[in-house]
């Protein structure tokens, strides 16, 4: 069985290729647990220049180091362990988050030319990619990944044998779930295109200008975008920890330097899945190269501008949108995003069918949206008659209730 496809891997392993992987691993380590930093604070920063606020400003040059005190703060704070807690469940939970966050930007790759090349660079006279590992089944290691991160937050609410932290961890698994579907149908999207799970090979696919973004037809992309939003539990879709209504969700009996693992882990989910939705559908370093003497940096550069772009906008959507309801959260899962994420999936698929066999496309465009229109309209007909079932049912207990009143 084929375990990763670079070329590292693929002669004798010595000395030499053992200390490459240890230092792609360690510049991993180092380059995320940097970018967590700077995210904090970037977020600190813009949020304030939004609300006219200044930030953080005292600790490094323009607050820039308020990330690390904070950091130092929660190291040296009192380790608090409720009376009624699961000890050793409730120990474990935070690195049920951290640890898949670390994993998933194991798969990415963040460099090498793929407009002219395969995508490798050369490192101490061996060729490799500029990522710690390239599994073939590289995506679904992602969606195994976001899946066990669910497992930290639930654990938390569960083991901290408290009421409030238990309706956080609830909401979570409900939230984490329900998203998780249309995520892996706007992925599964990506894979009919790109024809292959491994992230290398996907960006692969994308060079000279043909992102997925575009291929896949915006759809995918924007499903992947909210569904992303509501897996990362940012707001709007922040239910999980409502402090009007839950004190602090999941997290609230946590302190100390738990309580840092799941703020890292939370920062560093945002990178990652920015880091993931650039690979899928924004041809991840594919870009320009402007000047052939530095050749290797471009790729890079472009990479971080694009990854900058999505944080920038989680940050602007965290500034701007009210938290919504929970069944406004819970509709627009089930009967919004997973309906459209499915149907768009379809459709792609009959595209390809089509073209495999020789078909004219208008005409297979033309039933598939006949097919999924009349799909919506069952769909948009079926909720109405629950909505108008379910007012019916509220009208009649309010009038026994009034009756009751009256009596």
């Amino acid at each position: 069985m084929v375990i990763a496809a670079d070329p590292l891997l693929l002669g004798p392993i010595g000395l030499e290729v053992f200390l490459i992987i240890l230092i792609k691993v360690v510049a991993s380590f180092v380059l995320l647990m940097v970018s967590v930093m700077l995210m904090v604070w970037f977020e600190r920063k813009l949020i304030s220049d939004m609300q006219n606020r200044i930030g953080p400003d005292v600790a490094g040059p323009w607050g820039i180091l308020q990330t690390l005190a904070d950091g130092i703060k929660l190291f040296f704070k009192e380790d608090l362990i409720p009376e009624n807690a699961d000890r050793p469940v409730f120990k474990l939970a935070p690195y049920l988050s951290l640890v898949p966050a670390f994993l998933v930007f194991a798969i990415v790759p963040i460099g090498g030319d793929f407009r002219t090349g395969d995508g490798t660079v050369g490192w101490f006279g061996h060729r490799t990619f500029l990522q710690v590992a390239d599994p073939p089944m590289g995506i679904l290691l992602f969606l195994a990944l976001s899946s066990v991160a669910v497992y930290g937050v639930m654990l938390a609410g569960w083991s901290s044998g408290s009421k409030y932290p238990l309706l956080g961890s609830v909401r979570a698994s409900a939230q984490m779930i329900s998203y998780e579907a249309a995520l892996g149908l706007a992925i599964a999207t990506v894979f009919l295109t790109g024809g292959s799970l491994s992230t290398h090979e996907i960006v692969s696919s994308q060079s000279n200008w043909n992102w997925n973004v575009a291929t896949t037809g915006v759809v995918p992309f924007l499903i992947f975008l909210v569904a992303g939003t509501a897996e990362l539990n940012r707001p709007p879709f922040d239910l999980v920890e409502a402090e009007q209504e839950l004190v602090g969700g999941f997290h609230t009996e946590y302190s100390s330097i738990r309580f840092a693992l799941f703020f890292l882990a939370e920062f560093m989910n945002v990178i990652t899945m920015s880091a993931i939705a650039v690979t899928l559908f924004l041809g991840g370093p594919d870009g320009p190269i402007l000047v052939e003497q530095v050749a290797w940096i471009w790729p890079i550069l472009w990479f971080s501008l694009k990854l900058l772009a999505f944080l920038f906008s989680f940050v602007w959507l965290r500034a701007t949108l009210p938290r919504i309801r929970y069944d406004q959260l819970m509709d627009l899962g089930w009967k919004v995003l997973i309906p459209l994420a499915l149907g768009w999936f379809l459709l792609i698929a009959a595209l390809n069918v089509g073209r495999d066999r020789g078909w004219s496309p208008v005409p297979v465009v033309l039933v598939s949206v006949a097919v999924l229109w009349a799909g919506a309209a069952m769909l948009g007909g079926a909720v109405r008659k629950a909505r108008a079932e379910r007012r019916a049912i509220e009208l009649g207990s309010d009038e026994v209730l009034d009756a009751g009143d009256g009596a």
